[in-house]
């Protein structure tokens, strides 16, 4: 089968990307070994982070470096054993998180984040998808007033730099808007410019869906058997391309790699596991427990509990301690049931140690391109990502730069 262009990788990157290209009238096929959001894209809190202008930074107190080198923080684990491996990754991400590298690091990332919910509500609208969409923001809640005013005062610097939209929910406030959280969450900061889905699985298979009802092909493939220029081996045969977008998240610096590019990709793993909420409770807004590390979220299946970071080799088996550790945290905040889930799920979110994505061209191949490394924020910046790639492979002049995110910074 011959398309205009391949792209690699169905989660929300790659659907995004193949959903753009199509309707810019570029003939394209996805393909992977899953159908489309089943993957990386099936696990995350199911927000869109319009306040996410300074991506998850490495923590560079001694304070916090000294908690997790115990090893039994609730927010970070790591496994012992791949540590020498991700200790140049380690350090690398240590360093751009100084305040004054993340600060510059927040204004090209920050044209990004912009284009998040708009270009999600957009393709929405298109995919028939607005049942799955909720535009009343997330809460971040807290314990203490310490560490909750320190967050106010984030929230307000990001006002002044971003136009971040935040209001706060204290006491009697905080209870009206969601009156199932018990009390030891005594305030909170509510992001209402952000949104976020009840199935984010979901979300991809209607864009997916929406791809394929305007002609484009979701083929079941092994993207390793790719060979420049460009052909990959499928269940239906060879598929054939002009150009190819290599979209693979956590897997994608195994293919570059064969491909002789040496980029700076690492993985952190997360957990979730679904669970009934008792009768009569109500959870209205993701909330994150910030002091303790872990999120809530109403989803579709049930009530999503997921987990911070644990730092381990991509392949390893589960090793859900960080989720047996805060499920009897979370069941003190929420009146939980029953697990949904026979066993926990593994996700990998695919980092770069700058924390912003690879967008573009790659810089010795023609016609391959480059859309990963999104870590904590792919849903939030898949559709964005796919009309960028779109916008250039069709010859638009990108909505954004695209120079701070290329390949070749590294």
């Amino acid at each position: 089968m011959k398309v205009d262009a391949i792209v690699l990788g169905g989660g929300i990157v790659g659907t995004s990307v193949a959903l753009q290209l199509q309707r810019r009238g570029v003939k394209v096929a996805v393909v992977d070994r899953k159908a489309p959001g089943n993957e990386t894209s099936l696990g995350n809190a199911g927000l869109i982070q319009r306040e996410g202008v300074y991506p998850y930074a490495c923590p560079r107190d001694f304070a916090s470096l000294a908690r997790y080198a115990g090893n039994r923080a609730t927010d970070v684990r790591y496994h012992a054993m791949a540590l020498p491996k991700m200790a140049p990754f380690l350090l690398k991400y240590w360093h751009h998180s100084r305040e004054d590298r993340h600060a510059l690091i927040a204004k090209a990332y920050s044209t990004l984040i912009a284009h998040s919910v708009s270009e999600h509500r957009e393709l929405i609208d298109a995919a028939g998808a607005q049942a799955l969409l909720r535009n009343n923001g997330w809460i971040k809640a807290f314990r203490t007033d310490k560490v909750f005013e320190k967050s106010v005062t984030e929230a307000l610097r990001w006002k002044d730099e971003y136009g971040i939209e935040f209001d706060v929910l204290q006491g009697d406030a905080l209870r009206h808007a969601e009156p199932s959280l018990s009390s030891v969450l005594r305030m909170a900061v509510r992001y209402s410019s952000s949104d976020s889905v009840s199935d984010p699985a979901g979300l991809v298979g209607a864009y997916a869906n929406l791809f394929e009802r305007i002609g484009g092909r979701v083929l079941v493939g092994d993207a390793s058997t790719l060979e420049p220029s460009w052909r990959v081996q499928t269940e239906t045969g060879t598929a054939e391309a002009e150009m190819v977008v290599l979209a693979m998240g956590p897997w994608s610096g195994d293919l570059t790699a064969k491909l002789g590019y040496s980029l700076p990709l690492e993985v952190k793993r997360g957990y979730h596991m679904h669970y009934a909420a008792m009768p009569g409770a109500t959870l209205n807004h993701p909330a994150l427990d910030a002091e303790v590390g872990y999120m809530i979220t109403p989803m579709v299946r049930g009530i999503r509990l997921t987990t911070g970071v644990e730092l381990g080799f991509r392949d390893s088996p589960k090793t859900p301690v960080q989720l047996q550790a805060i499920e009897p945290v979370a069941r003190s905040v929420f009146p939980f049931g029953e697990r949904l889930d026979p066993e926990p799920w593994l996700g990998r979110r695919p980092c770069t140690p700058d924390m912003m994505p690879v967008i573009g061209p790659a810089p010795r191949h023609k016609n391959l391109w480059f859309a990963f490394g999104h870590a904590h924020h792919g849903l939030t910046l898949g559709p964005i990502t796919g009309r960028l790639i779109a916008e250039s492979i069709t010859g638009a002049i990108p909505t954004v730069d695209l120079r701070p995110f290329r390949a070749d910074r590294f």
